[in-house]
Formats: C-alpha cells, sequence, structure tokens
C-alpha cells in the first residue's frame, strides 16, 4: 500500500466514524435552534433580503470594500460550484434520490445559519491600515467569546484552530475538489486522451490541463477580493443562467415524470432505497448522510466561509448583510442542486449510472435527446462547471488569504498564493476518491469550531436582529 493510499485509508476512517456524525448531530439541532429564535427570518423576511440585494438601501459612504451584490456573488462564487452538479450527483450515485430531501433540509436551515454567522461577522470586522475589511469567525471567535464570556484564552484557541482549518479547506473544498471534477468532466466530455506526445516525449494530458488551469488562477488571485469580486460578478449570474435555462429545458420536456421525481424524493428519505438496475440500494441512515454532506459541501451553510467574504459589506447594519448572507442556500441548494437531481432522477439515469462524475451529462442527453440537441449536454455541463468550479477556485483563496492574513499576517499571502497554485495543479492530477475524503475531512474541521461559535454568541445575534428591525420601523414610520 502506498503512502497515498494509507493516508486516504485514515482520512476514510475519520470521514465514516467521527467527522460526518459530528457535523450531523451539531448542524441540523443548531439549525432548528436559530430558525424557531428568529421566528423563521429565512422565509419572513425574504423579500427585504431581495430588495437589499437590488441595491435599495446602498450607500457608498458606507465602510467596506464591495457593495451587498457583489459580496453576495463573491460568497455564491465559491458555493455554487462542483457541488451543484458533481456533488448532486454523488449524493444520489451514494445515497439515492432521498438523499436530496436532506440536502433541501441542510440548504433552508442553511439559510438561518448563514444569516447567523454573516450577522456576527460584520459586527466583528476589523479595518487594516489601508482601510480594507478583515472578517469572519476567527473574529467573531476571538472578540466575541472573550467580550461575552471574558474567557480571552479559550475564544484565541478556537479562533487560531478555526483559521488554520479555513486554510486546509480553501486548499481542499475551495481548490482540488474544484479543480479535479473541472479536469475529470472536460476531458470525459471532450474524449481527451490519457496520454499525449510532444517531442518525443509521452506524459498525462491532466498535466497540461493543470498547468493551463493553476495558471489562469494565479492571474487572477493576485489582484484581491476587489478583482475577485469584479470577475465573480460577471461570471455568476452568466453561468447560473445558461445552466438554468438549460436544466428548465429538460424539465419542460420531461414535465410528467416531476409529480413522481418529488415523491420519490420524499419517501425515500425516510426509507432508503432499494437495488433498482445498476443502483446498489441504500438504507436511511446512508441517504441521510450522504444528503448531508453534500448538502454541506453545497452551500457551505455553518462551515464559517461565507463570513469572510460577507464582511467586507458595505453598510452599518451586521443583520442586513445576514439578510443578504442568507440568499445564498436559497440559490445554491434549493434552486441550483435542486434542478441538477431533478435532471437526473426525471430522466432515470440515476439508476442505470456507473459513474457519478458523467451523471449529469447522461440526464442532460438524455433529456435534450429528446428534441435533437443530445449533443448539446456535454458541452451545457462541461462549459458551466468549468465556470462554476473556477469562481469557486477563485473566491475560496481570497477566503485562504484572511486566514493566513489572521494567523501569521500579509506577508505570507504571496505565498500562501503559490501554495494554493500548487493545490489546484494537485487538484488536477490526483485520483478523484482521495480528493473527495480530504474535502469531507477538512470541511468538519471548519463547521464544528464555528457551529459552537454560533451558539455561545446566539445572544449577540438576537440583539442585532431586533436592533436592527426596530430602526426598519422607525425609518418606514418616517417616510424614509
Amino acid at each position: 500500500m502506498s503512502i497515498l493510499e494509507r493516508f486516504d485509508s485514515l482520512i476514510q476512517a475519520y470521514n465514516d466514524y467521527i467527522g460526518v456524525y459530528a457535523v450531523l448531530l451539531m448542524l441540523i439541532p443548531t439549525g432548528i435552534y436559530f430558525i424557531i429564535r428568529l421566528k423563521f427570518l429565512n422565509v419572513t423576511r425574504l423579500w427585504h433580503s431581495i430588495r437589499i440585494v437590488a441595491g435599495k438601501y446602498d450607500n457608498k459612504e458606507d465602510k467596506g470594500d464591495v457593495n451587498h451584490f457583489r459580496a453576495l456573488t463573491t460568497a455564491l462564487s465559491a458555493t455554487v460550484g462542483t457541488g451543484n452538479i458533481v456533488g448532486v450527483s454523488l449524493a444520489i450515485y451514494l445515497g439515492g434520490p432521498g438523499a436530496i430531501f436532506w440536502m433541501w433540509v441542510t440548504g433552508f436551515l442553511g439559510m438561518i445559519l448563514k444569516y447567523s454567522e454573516c450577522t456576527l461577522s460584520h459586527k466583528y470586522r476589523t479595518f487594516g491600515a489601508d482601510g480594507t475589511v478583515s472578517g469572519g469567525p476567527m473574529y467573531y471567535i476571538r472578540n466575541g467569546i472573550a467580550e461575552i464570556y471574558h474567557a480571552p484564552v479559550f475564544a484565541k484557541v478556537l479562533a487560531v484552530i478555526f483559521a488554520c482549518a479555513a486554510i486546509l479547506c480553501s486548499l481542499g473544498t475551495g481548490n482540488m475538489a474544484q479543480s479535479n471534477s473541472m479536469t475529470q468532466v472536460f476531458h470525459s466530455s471532450y474524449n481527451i486522451p490519457v496520454q499525449v506526445s510532444f517531442a518525443g516525449f509521452s506524459f498525462p494530458s491532466k498535466y497540461i490541463t493543470a498547468t493551463i488551469i493553476t495558471a489562469l488562477v494565479l492571474m487572477v488571485i493576485v489582484g484581491g477580493i476587489r478583482r475577485i469580486a469584479e470577475v465573480t460578478s460577471k461570471l455568476v449570474p452568466v453561468m447560473a443562467i445558461m445552466y438554468f435555462v438549460s436544466a428548465m429545458v429538460v424539465l419542460a420536456i420531461m414535465y410528467k415524470e416531476l409529480p413522481s421525481a418529488f415523491a420519490l424524493i420524499v419517501t425515500d428519505a425516510f426509507t432508503g432505497t432499494a437495488a433498482v438496475g445498476g443502483f446498489a440500494g441504500s438504507t436511511f441512515i446512508m441517504t441521510m448522510l450522504w444528503g448531508v454532506r453534500r448538502g454541506l459541501f453545497s452551500n457551505e451553510a455553518g462551515q464559517g466561509s461565507a463570513p469572510i467574504a460577507h464582511a467586507a459589506a458595505k453598510t452599518e447594519y451586521p443583520a442586513r448583510e445576514g439578510l443578504v448572507a442568507s440568499l445564498e442556500p436559497l440559490v445554491d441548494t434549493l434552486i441550483i442542486c435542486s434542478l441538477t437531481a431533478l435532471v437526473i432522477i426525471v430522466t432515470g439515469v440515476w439508476h442505470t449510472a456507473t459513474d457519478n462524475n458523467t451523471m449529469t451529462v447522461s440526464g442532460m442527453q438524455a433529456g435534450l435527446a429528446k428534441i435533437g440537441l443530445e449533443s448539446l449536454a456535454s458541452h451545457v455541463v462541461a462549459i458551466g462547471l468549468l465556470l462554476f468550479a473556477f469562481s469557486t477556485i477563485i473566491s475560496w483563496s481570497y477566503y485562504g488569504t484572511r486566514a493566513v492574513n489572521y494567523l501569521v499576517g500579509e506577508a505570507y499571502i504571496k505565498p500562501y498564493h503559490y501554495l494554493y497554485g500548487l493545490f489546484v495543479f494537485f487538484g488536477c492530477i490526483w485520483g478523484s476518491d482521495l480528493v473527495w475524503h480530504f474535502v469531507d475531512m477538512v470541511i468538519t474541521f471548519m463547521t464544528i469550531p464555528n457551529l459552537i461559535a454560533l451558539l455561545l454568541l446566539s445572544s449577540v445575534i438576537m440583539k442585532e436582529t431586533k436592533s436592527y428591525f426596530r430602526k426598519m420601523d422607525e425609518l418606514k414610520s418616517q417616510g424614509k
């Protein structure tokens, strides 16, 4: 057994027996706790959140680096990625259609978790000498817990643990998982040979792909949050619309199958899935675990990544930015992931596919073939995934730099960029199993300390929420 294989087996053991249960036992109860305490804020204040993103309350004089819309698109570009295509197909491949129900649960509860963590992030953000913003769980863990509980040592240690986990996660979740999926889907969609020859030398074609992707990433990320926000504010709408329209066409063609697809998702969520065709079957617990795993990977709710981006938003009200953040799981999981899942289920490819990496392409092909556009499917999925994953990679680089800055200072950001580029390269050439196992492990390293902090600082979240809506009511009564 090679060193990588031994490493992979240790990671799998942690994921299967410790990590996934720890997150499951914390994520869902914490989400339920906040959704009750905040009186379903993610639903009752949805229209207000949309108006904020639309620019209704933008003020150029407010402190920050970017407006609400760009903060949202930066955070969305980090979450709308591989998880929406490969992650969904993997959840169905291993957990059956019922896994999508648990993805929905994670997404719905994730809306309130995103609100909570981004409200805290904005409240405890700090400004550098040049006016740039730094924020995220490491700041509200260190400053908030020390302030409320007078426990500075515990707060500093927990903040350091989170920041270290954020760096690892930036290299895994936002980096290798994305570049690996880009390479796998691109090569399979366009039948690129495994080996290529040049000047008498033969070498893996993935090395060329890896070099190109790494170079493109490095060209963007050295520009910092403003350049990242500029790129993602253009990429996110384009890629979302393209993928949305394509999936909707398939669902419109297969509309008669939609009621049974929804019924299958709900019933299998509680019973597991019997073996069908090429599908091996799954138990209830397996269905739930894979739904939560891939749901968390997709929307990152409770993970603590999005608060780093939202801390840069221009607004004087922490709760206002929290409301903007609450829209992310709605777009990411409840809409985009659902489209992917329904395409896979209504076309029936979920129980015949032998490879989860090509399941979404197969679903698109089966649907579009009915109107003579089968050849278009591979392009839609491949290009959509390339845009999704690339935007995720560049956004997660920002999260990593904020964690590096917190731990060791700005002088180490440039070396981190080169390390980040190296892991983009590794993600392209390593096997997908090792990459995904590593991703599942490091997600738990971030999520657990962040959820602990949210619970400890729940009183601050409640105070900021009441203060904000009291102010909004006052302005409304004054006709403003």
